[in-house]
């Protein structure tokens, strides 16, 4: 079963987290068809969060079809998401060791996070950016972005976020 973690300083909704949080549990295969999740009563009672909360983000997760509620049973796993490598992958492991790599660099979660988001953004772009807009900062073509190619003197702008 998972375990919600909800950040209450990062900005981001806490019924998106759940949903975010869920379905990075699908992708690793930590939740499979069939799974029941927590009920909301032992999300709030783990979290002290408002119990609609826990129910929007089930509902959801219906919505997109990855979970099923059950009148008087729970809420079950429908389907699994992507096809993320098991524990003891070789990339997994290579992508072990980047992270210890950035540690003793220096760098604190989030700015591995962020630098790994970026990554991603480089490596899976998108039509309209990563975030679906063409004017989002971390988007090339924007004229907006100062890390735009027609700015030689800027950086590259780090973007964190969910890459689902």
């Amino acid at each position: 079963m998972v375990a919600y973690r909800i950040d209450r300083h990062n900005g981001v909704a806490t019924y998106v987290q759940i949903v975010q949080q869920t379905k990075q549990a699908l992708r690793l295969g930590l939740l499979r068809p069939g799974d029941r999740l927590p009920t909301a009563r032992e999300v709030v009672e783990a979290t002290a969060i408002n119990p609609n909360t826990v129910l929007k983000a089930y509902r959801e997760l219906e919505r997109e079809g990855l979970v099923e509620a059950r009148r008087g049973l729970g809420t079950f796993v429908r389907r699994s998401l992507g096809a993320t490598p098991a524990d003891d992958s070789p990339l997994r492991a290579g992508l072990g060791a980047w992270a210890a790599e950035a540690r003793a660099a220096g760098l604190d979660r989030e700015d591995v996070a962020a630098l790994f988001a970026a990554v991603l953004d480089e490596v899976f772009p998108t039509p309209d950016g990563p975030s679906g807009h063409p004017d989002h900062p971390s988007n090339p073509s924007s004229p907006d972005n100062p890390s735009s190619p027609s700015n030689p003197s800027s950086k590259p702008a780090l973007q964190g976020g969910d890459p689902s």
